[in-house]
């Protein structure tokens, strides 16, 4: 974690001294001046602070219902701490805090809410750059979504994954082992009393999931995009080293105020394409894909699930950590975490070596020299979970703009595949049907939710990976094909295709599924056929009648009527490409 004060050729620092944007409010002895300065005073601040040295806001995500980032405050103490030892001035300011967690309907409604708040907070208050201290699921894109907006700038620090759970001596992955012994418990092959006794090992630190769910995801993708620095995603929340990460992190955004080293200087195609590789090599989370697609969006980079598809396709998945393996987190810090991963994709010439990162250097001269310590951990390519990783991106008459797979996830025998449908509504009519043992399915159906996408559940929920009905699980079946516009867990498995889009609630070819009709899978060709002819699909959309009905009012009301599909990221249509407005002007 030693950071190199050099400035990689093609950036080209900012002159320095200069006056700097927070001096708008503080610099000088007008009243507005004075009003602005004469306030913050108050708090005891001595008056050489507003000499126009760096102002450094800390946009902490810290909230007591947001478990994930429970432990940021005292993180943010670490990052202040480094912005003094810099020279500059930290404020610590609370920004939404959408947590996976305790939201509802789903926490992904509110993620281009706290997007806009992050953009507006940095925005409107004199801060020169920002620390994002982020680390539940949707904080992570949100933040660096409005820090992409205002482009001013930014570095990102992780909270970290919890330690290792451990039950009855076997590693109990977050999420991933929810999954696994909820299924058990329908089974019949674990009691309730167990599943009770299992949740209290579930949990056993601070921190975000064990697994390479989407936090851990999201802290890879802002690590192999450049916008934190080196090793910064896999360090144990409760372990020192996530201290000093924090505290570097804070000395460093000081100068890259200095030498006004911007998102947009980071956020290059190149910097995309690196994140897409990188998310096949870890297994990384399909929720990746809306989450950079939204960011691409702001960043005003066009990045499209056609990228994601060309880039990732040859990736092979190297991380052995559940879902996709066996490990967690934790071992893959020991073993060297994200440096080594990058290091083997640039060993293959997966990766654009001379992309920029948030600590001034490119990105191959952070990791060129890392070792790989643990070869069961980060595999030998030889050894791939999967050869080909990545997300595969299907398309065809169920789902002509796109949906999405990952393969390390899934069974291979199921990757080609034709079942008959048996469709459920929506997350309602699922859970109404699902454990009835009258239930017309076997594991050769294809089970299809509707209504779950960004319109129609509102927010796309995490409810993709339908569990499966009790009938079919007592039989020993673990997997089935599943097909959904709805998004699911990081931590979940299975062979689940989600993002389906246009989705049902938008009047897509899923909406005219019925129970009966025949799908194929192809994933190895990327193509996904409902089994229906044409003429009859048509009629079939001509007579579709919307079941949903646009909210009242309010957030959702502005959510519905402004998200757009999966396949572009599910951000606001007004929101993509607009960077860089101009400071407000002082009304005092």
């Amino acid at each position: 974690m030693t950071i190199q004060p050099n400035i990689r050729a093609g950036f080209q620092p900012a002159p320095w001294p200069r006056r700097l944007r927070s001096q708008e409010w503080y610099g000088g002895t007008s009243r507005d001046n004075i009003y602005h300065r004469g306030w913050l005073k108050n708090q005891g601040y001595p008056h050489d602070l507003f000499d126009g040295r760096p102002v450094i806001g800390i946009l902490n995500t810290w909230s007591d219902l947001t478990p994930c980032n429970g432990h940021l405050r005292e993180l943010a103490e670490k990052v202040k701490a480094g912005v003094w030892e810099a020279g500059g001035f930290p404020l610590e300011v609370p920004v939404l805090s959408a947590s996976e967690n305790t939201y509802r309907p789903t926490a992904m409604m509110y993620r281009n809410l706290a997007a806009m708040a992050v953009e507006e907070t940095i925005r409107a208050q004199p801060i020169d750059g920002v620390v994002l201290m982020v680390g539940c699921d949707k904080t992570t894109p949100s933040l660096l979504m409005g820090a992409a907006s205002v482009d001013l700038p930014a570095i990102t620090v992780t909270g970290g994954p919890m330690l290792n759970g451990w039950f009855r001596n076997e590693r109990v992955g977050s999420g991933t082992a929810l999954w696994q012994m909820s299924e058990a418990i329908k089974a019949g092959t674990m009691s309730q009393t167990e599943f009770l006794e299992a949740e209290q090992a579930m949990s056993r630190s601070t921190g975000t999931c064990n697994t390479m769910g989407t936090a851990s995801t999201m802290a890879s993708m802002a690590e192999a995009l450049g916008m934190a620095l080196s090793g910064n995603a896999a360090i144990p929340a409760v372990d020192s080293r996530r201290r000093v990460m924090a505290q570097l992190t804070g000395r460093r955004i000081v100068q890259m105020v200095k030498d006004d080293l911007k998102p947009s200087d980071i956020l290059t195609r190149e910097a995309f394409e690196n994140a897409i590789r990188t998310n096949g090599a870890i297994g990384g989370s399909t929720n990746a894909v809306v989450h950079l697609l939204a960011l691409a969006g702001r960043a005003g980079i066009n990045l499209t699930l056609d990228d994601w598809d060309r880039l990732g396709r040859d990736v092979p998945t190297i991380v052995n950590l559940m879902p996709s393996g066996k490990y967690l987190m934790e071992e893959f810090f020991y073993a060297g975490g994200l440096p080594v991963v990058l290091r083997r994709l640039g060993e293959a010439d997966l990766l654009h070596k001379d992309a920029l990162t948030v600590s001034g250097q490119s990105l191959w001269e952070e990791v060129k020299d890392v070792r790989n310590w643990n070869e069961d951990v980060i595999l030998p390519t030889a050894k791939a979970l999967t050869a080909a990783g990545g997300i595969a991106v299907l398309k065809g008459n169920l789902a002509p703009s796109g949906a999405v797979l990952k393969p390390s996830a899934a069974s291979p025998a199921l990757m080609v595949h034709r079942g008959r449908a048996v469709v459920f509504e929506d997350i309602d009519d699922y859970k109404k049907k699902i454990n009835d043992p009258d239930l017309d399915i076997d594991e050769t159906c294809v089970m299809v939710l509707k209504n779950c996408g960004p319109r129609g559940y509102p927010g796309m929920a995490e409810v993709g990976n339908m569990g499966l009905p009790p009938k079919v699980l007592k039989k020993g079946i673990t997997d089935m094909v599943r097909i959904s516009d709805a998004r699911m867990s990081g931590t979940a498995y299975g062979t689940v295709v989600l993002h389906a889009s246009p989705e049902a609630a938008a009047g897509g070819p899923l909406a005219i599924v019925l129970d009966g009709d025949f799908i194929e899978l192809d994933v190895p060709n990327r193509r996904l056929h409902l089994d229906v002819p044409e003429r009859e699909i048509t009629a079939r959309l001509a007579a579709w009648q919307n079941p949903s009905t646009r909210p009242a009012g309010g957030y959702e009301m502005l959510y519905h009527d402004h998200v757009t599909g999966a396949d572009t990221g599910a951000d606001f249509d007004f929101l993509r490409g607009c960077r860089g407005r101009a400071v407000p002007k002082d009304s005092h």
